[in-house]
């Protein structure tokens, strides 16, 4: 390089406390601790190119401790990628700028995942790192030979989570994983030792991983530690002895420089000990050129594997896989006209597993998975072999009792790319995933959950496991579609629907307890408007009946009781709602018609269903926890059956007059 690394480093600093102190928020102290060992991985290290941030076999960089994103956004204006902007930067935190107080990977090229909540960004990096060892398996080093680096912290080293992506990574030997701990000894409250005093290095190597240290302000010594990680088959951790707010002389060092602007005096007693004389959002000249150069290091090796993919006999394949796009003509209508056939009554976890064994055998990016669950949730089938640290080219993972962990590493698969992750566990146990989902929502990846034991019909292993506002809560979350199919051809277009959506994560809840197939004509994916009439009234209707999941037989059973006492009830199964929502009024309106009692059944909270049943309808569900018993008894402890239905459903109707 033409210009010394420290020099390089320091542009890094300046901009990362120019932008904080601009817009009086922020976090400079890891991106001016970690400026030094940044600078060298992206200038002899990262294998990518600005001019194509979608190379597919670039090096995945994951700032885990993304408080610090200014190091980020100095990395990637540096060398060269045509966001952010030097405006962008200085309007860092500002409504407008890309360049947001956490990094969002829908905001800027270059941004491999959305972080800031700690731990995950780490865990979600053990996704891609799987994602890379699968694909190379099945396609070779020529289309994909790639390494993940993370930079973390020591919040990152201590949430939960980070157990769980350890264990996993050290046991399927993730050797294209390099994490750089930011091993400054600083948190919040102030020093580390406040709050920890455990063996990182230990807990590291106990878990089957490579371990090293080195001081991260010293250039030679972080090159080895890179080197040595690099050589080894094991996934490393490079422990970094830096000093937060490094060239902050009066801050440095100290829990002042982790989360607020350094001050105006400080910034220029910062920029006297740096020798930085340029003015705030100015870069001289040779230093961005040398960054600039640095940029472009990796040109030639993405040039070369161009012309590789290009006579690479499995080229249509890799592309397609890598752009998202399901195998030409592929379709269920095999598998639906075999329910029509010969229909199902069967849990909808095995009705999802029926479904499963048809789309894994004609999807071959699907990779399954279980949080130790595997035999109840019925996610592995027959095409699914495991994926092991001896077979990264199987399909399915024993995460093993890792729910957040799963969850996240499914996040990092899907951004990865290449691969389309589902995974499982009871539906209880989302409350341990709800932080990936979260992220799996806000940043679009194309995850999918498969929820079982989804109400109190999981039946003796009693309210500790029977989820009850589980569901209404997950459909709060924005971009999850939340399905709960009712029979198993609702099952199958729910399923067909999760993975043809590329925009967003999918959740489906099913049951542990057997259900009638409802339907056994064969049509269009009724499923796909979110709710359908599934039954019409016979005699004039006064009754709209809204059911999901096992309480849609229920519905059935309500409304022919309801026909023989002459009150006409329509049956709307509703899978889900954030479909139907995004129905045209016209259709909502077919369905919830004005003037008719509006009645929604659901094993589960009532909070929510006002909005479809309005403040005069009828809202039957389960607003406590439940018990342990035998399904059949619950579900009649708790009312949901006709005989209990129908009179609450009548007396409905006298209230308004209409009997």
């Amino acid at each position: 390089m033409s210009v010394e690394p420290r020099l390089l480093a320091n542009a890094i600093r300046a901009l990362a406390m120019d932008a904080v102190q601009a817009a009086n928020s922020g976090h400079p102290g890891m991106p001016m601790g970690m400026a030094d060992v940044a600078t060298i991985l992206f200038t002899e290290y990262m294998k990518h190119d600005p001019a194509d941030p979608r190379w597919p076999d670039r090096d995945r960089f994951v700032l885990s401790a993304g408080h610090g994103s200014m190091l980020i956004y100095a990395l990637l204006h540096l060398t060269g990628y045509e966001r952010p902007t030097i405006d962008d930067i200085r309007n860092f935190r500002q409504l407008g700028s890309p360049c947001a107080g956490h990094p969002e990977n829908f905001m800027l090229e270059g941004i491999e995942t959305t972080t800031g909540p700690l731990g995950q960004g780490f865990a979600m990096a053990v996704g891609m790192a799987i994602a890379e060892r699968h694909l190379n398996a099945v396609f070779g080093s020529d289309l994909v030979d790639h390494h993940c680096w993370v930079i973390a912290g020591d919040g990152c080293l201590m949430e939960g989570i980070n157990h769980e992506a350890v264990g996993l990574a050290g046991h399927l030997q993730l050797g294209r994983l390099n994490v750089l701990w930011d091993d400054n000894k600083i948190t919040i409250d102030g020093a580390t030792d406040l709050s920890t005093s455990e063996d990182i290095l230990g807990r590291y190597q106990a878990s089957g991983w490579h371990t090293i240290s080195c001081d991260g302000h010293d250039f030679a010594d972080i090159r080895r530690a890179l080197d040595e990680a690099t050589a080894d088959p094991r996934p490393s951790l490079i422990a970094c002895r830096t000093i937060i707010g490094y060239g902050a002389p009066n801050k440095q060092g100290s829990s002042a420089t982790h989360g607020s602007a350094l001050g105006p005096d400080e910034v220029a007693a910062a920029r006297v000990h740096l020798g930085w004389d340029s003015a705030p959002f100015e870069l001289p000249a040779p230093v961005l050129d040398s960054w600039r150069t640095a940029g472009r290091r990796s040109a030639n090796e993405h040039q070369a594997w161009q012309q590789r993919l290009a006579a690479h006999p499995q080229r249509g394949e890799f592309v397609r896989r890598m752009e998202g796009r399901l195998p030409d003509g592929f379709a269920q209508d095999g598998y639906l006209d075999q329910l029509a056939a010969s229909p199902q009554n069967v849990a909808s976890r095995k009705a999802s597993e029926l479904a499963l064994e048809a789309l894994t055998a004609a999807i071959p990016e699907m990779i399954g998975g279980s949080a130790d669950l595997t035999g109840s949730n019925n996610t592995k089938t027959k095409s699914l072999a495991p994926l092991t640290r001896d077979n990264y080219a199987g399909r399915y993972i024993y995460y093993g009792i890792r729910e957040f962990g799963m969850a996240a590493a499914m996040n990092g698969m899907a951004l990865h790319g290449g691969v389309i992750p589902f995974g499982g566990t009871f539906l209880v146990f989302s409350d341990y995933c709800r932080p990936a989902i979260r992220l799996s929502a806000l940043q679009s990846a194309r995850v999918v959950y498969v929820m079982t034991h989804d109400s109190i019909g999981l039946g003796e292993d009693g309210p500790t496991h029977q989820p009850v506002e589980h569901v209404m809560s997950l459909r709060l979350i924005p971009n999850l579609a939340v399905y709960r199919p009712a029979d198993a051809v609702e099952t199958a277009e729910c399923w067909a629907l999760a993975l043809g959506r590329q925009d967003g994560p999918s959740l489906l809840a099913l049951s542990r307890q057997n259900l009638p197939q409802l339907r056994t004509e064969r049509t269009d994916n009724l499923s796909a408007r979110g709710a359908y009439r599934l039954r019409s009234a016979t005699a004039s209707r006064r009754v709209v009946l809204l059911a999901t999941g096992s309480e849609v037989e229920l519905a059935l059973a309500a409304a022919e009781q309801l026909e023989q006492g002459g009150i006409g009830a329509d049956v709307v199964s509703m899978p889900c709602w954030s479909l139907f929502d995004a129905q045209d009024q016209a259709y909502r309106e077919s369905l919830l018609p004005g003037g008719a009692l509006c009645v929604s059944i659901e094993a589960g909270t009532t909070l929510g269903w006002e909005r479809y049943t309005g403040l005069g309808g009828l809202r039957i569900g389960l607003d406590r926890f439940g018990a342990s018993a035998p399904a059949e008894d619950l579900f009649k402890r708790f009312g949901f059956t006709a005989e209990a239905v129908v009179p609450q459903i009548k007396s409905a109707l006298n209230s308004m007059g209409d009997q």
